[in-house]
């Protein structure tokens, strides 16, 4: 589809914000994906467009703590499996519906995320002993379960990860956070694969976002500890306002 300059370039800035934000307090697709909504991007590819464009920073993310050996690779391994398959479902069901309904879904759905992004995630960081059925019953049902959901929408699935790995697994947090960055790659390319299969992604568009949505990450990692999280959580709540009314009067109102 056709963009104007202006629309790309306020896409590639949301998106340098939206890897900026993530970065630092989390929350990054919350702001990406409805950027792409207000641009004018049909439901269905702009999730697509999204996946494509977030992936690669999730990859890389994970680069990090791997070498820092904070993956539980035990559980990893056990998950990625059930992540596949509930992220496939999740896009496949969301190929369903028309743009519209999507778009209205999406709406819906944003609130989910901007809950599992605020949770608060302090805790103890003692590792518990993960029992046998923790391991191979609840953390199967758990990649499942928000892997469907990532397929499905996405934004705040990583938050529900690690919420889930550290409360409900008994995974120390920051493992918890490491191991949550491998199942959102997983699910992320799983749901990519299928969008992909379907046609509904820009890739052209894709490349820049990703490019943008990596420097911002990059800068806000760096600036992490000056700025601090506060902020940069009323910087994402501001945003996100602005876009949820901005898609209220889009979808509901004027359409």
């Amino acid at each position: 589809m056709d963009l104007s300059i202006w629309t790309v370039v306020f896409l590639v800035a949301m998106f340098f914000l939206a890897g900026f934000v993530d970065s630092i307090a989390g929350g990054g697709g919350l702001i990406a994906v409805p950027s792409l909504l207000v641009a004018g991007i049909p439901s269905a590819i702009a999730l697509g467009t999204n996946k494509m464009a977030a992936t690669p920073g999730t990859i890389s993310a994970l680069i990090n703590y791997a070498r820092n050996g904070l993956v539980m690779w035990r559980i990893g391994l056990i998950g990625i499996p059930f992540c596949i398959i509930g992220s496939a479902i999740g896009t496949n069901t969301l190929l369903i519906f028309d743009n519209e309904t999507i778009g209205k879904i999406i709406i819906f759905l944003l609130p989910v995320g901007i809950i599992a992004n605020f949770i608060p995630k302090k805790a103890t960081s003692v590792q518990a002993v993960i029992s046998p059925i923790k391991l191979y019953l609840v953390a199967p049902l758990v990649c499942l379960v928000i892997g469907f959901y990532d397929g499905f929408f996405g934004p705040g699935a990583g938050s529900f990860f690690v919420i889930a790995f550290h409360y409900i697994v008994g995974m120390e947090l920051v493992k918890a956070t490491a191991t949550a960055k491998l199942f959102n790659a997983v699910t992320g390319v799983s749901a990519l694969i299928v969008f992909a299969i379907n046609g509904q992604f820009i890739l052209w568009l894709a490349i820049p976002l990703a490019i943008a949505n990596i420097a911002g990450s990059l800068i806000g990692s760096q600036l992490a500890i000056k700025i601090g999280a506060a902020f940069i959580k009323k910087i994402l709540s501001a945003s996100l306002l602005l876009l949820f009314v901005t898609l209220i009067w889009k979808f509901f109102i004027a359409g």
